[in-house]
C-alpha cells in the first residue's frame, strides 16, 4: 500500500505484488464521521471504513459489502500500544500485535498467523507490504490495515 503524504481526502491506491492497481482507498471529506471506501478499479465499493469522531473507546467499523465485516478496536489501556483486536461479525476475533508505530505487525487467529504487515520489505517511504494467507478475505484485511493506520496515527 502506498499513501501519498498530501493526498486530498486520503485517496490512494493499493497495488498487488506485480505493481498493478488492485484497490482504491477513497476518502470522503467534510463528513460528520471519518469515512474511507475501498473500491475495486471500476469504482465499486467493497468495504466502508467508518469511525465516529467522538467515541469512548477508539474503534473503526469495517462494513464489508455483501459479506461479514468487522470492527478494529484499540486497547483501552495499553502503555506500549502494541495490541489491537479485530472483532469479526462472524467467526473468531483476530489479534493484531507488533510494532504498530513502525508498521511491523501480524494478524493472528488463535495461534495461526493470517496476515502480516511490514514496512521493511520496501525502500519507499509510506509503503507497507501486506501479506495475506490464501483463503482469507483479502479486502477485509487490507481495510483492517488501513484502520490500524488511522487509529494509530490519531495517537501519535
Amino acid at each position: 500500500m502506498k499513501e501519498k503524504l498530501f493526498s486530498f481526502g486520503d485517496n490512494f491506491w493499493i497495488e498487488n505484488d506485480a505493481g498493478r492497481r488492485a484497490y482504491k482507498v477513497n476518502g470522503k471529506v467534510l463528513r460528520i464521521r471519518d469515512t474511507l471506501d475501498i473500491e475495486d478499479p471500476q469504482g465499486r465499493i467493497l468495504v466502508k471504513i467508518q469511525s465516529k469522531l467522538i467515541t469512548i473507546k477508539d474503534q473503526i467499523k469495517l462494513d464489508r459489502v455483501g459479506a461479514p465485516g468487522a470492527v478494529v478496536k484499540k486497547d483501552m489501556i495499553n502503555i506500549v500500544r502494541d495490541h489491537m483486536v479485530m472483532k469479526m461479525d462472524q467467526g473468531p476475533d483476530i489479534d493484531i500485535r507488533g510494532n504498530l508505530f513502525d508498521h511491523e505487525y501480524t494478524f493472528t487467529r488463535g495461534r495461526d498467523k493470517v496476515a502480516e504487515v511490514s514496512k521493511k520489505w520496501f525502500r519507499l517511504r509510506d509503503t507497507d507490504g501486506v501479506q495475506i494467507q490464501p483463503g482469507e478475505d483479502e479486502v477485509l484485511f487490507l481495510a483492517a490495515t488501513v484502520a490500524v493506520d488511522q487509529l494509530f496515527s490519531d495517537v501519535v
